[in-house]
């Protein structure tokens, strides 16, 4: 009897090659095949689970984003104070430990791929496009970009 991850096709290899003839031989291949069929659905639908609780998490991170924005901001004004910055604090800490990754820099290179250009201006201090202010941090889950970090473009003159 082979392994229960043979593939659909090597067992209907094995039944082609000449084992048929035999009742008992082509029973053992139904099973096997049944098997292998089995153990590939039983893959599929891990993968499946898996990839819909990732999105499932992924869109309720996207729903608290504008949240975020708003405590970062009560924070940079100096309005996140008692009460509130326990509670602002245990939020951010929260998202964090679920997987939110907040990025952006001021300086680094502008990739279109995980920035949205919103201003653009030229620069001779600059030798390439750069993202020289972030206007708006940009978050991942994961490998996945909930949203680009929104910024300023300098191009080199």
């Amino acid at each position: 009897m082979t392994d229960s991850t043979d593939t659909v096709e090597e067992v209907q290899e094995d039944v082609q090659s000449g084992a048929a003839t035999d009742p008992v031989a082509v029973l053992t291949a139904d099973l096997q095949r049944l098997q292998a069929e089995f153990a590939n659905y039983k893959k599929r639908v891990d993968r499946d689970r898996s990839l819909a609780h990732e999105l499932a998490i992924g869109a309720v991170l996207n729903e608290l984003l504008p949240v975020l924005d708003d405590l970062d901001r009560a924070r940079e004004h100096g309005e996140l104070t008692g009460g509130f910055k326990a509670v602002a604090d245990q939020l951010s800490n929260i998202t964090s430990k679920i997987g939110l990754q907040s990025y952006g820099e001021a300086g680094a290179p502008f990739d279109p791929q995980i920035h949205e250009a919103l201003m653009h201006s030229t620069s001779t201090d600059v030798t390439e496009p750069t993202a020289t202010t972030i206007l708006q941090p940009g978050y991942k889950y994961k490998e996945r970009i909930l949203r680009p970090a929104r910024v300023a473009v300098t191009d080199p003159e």
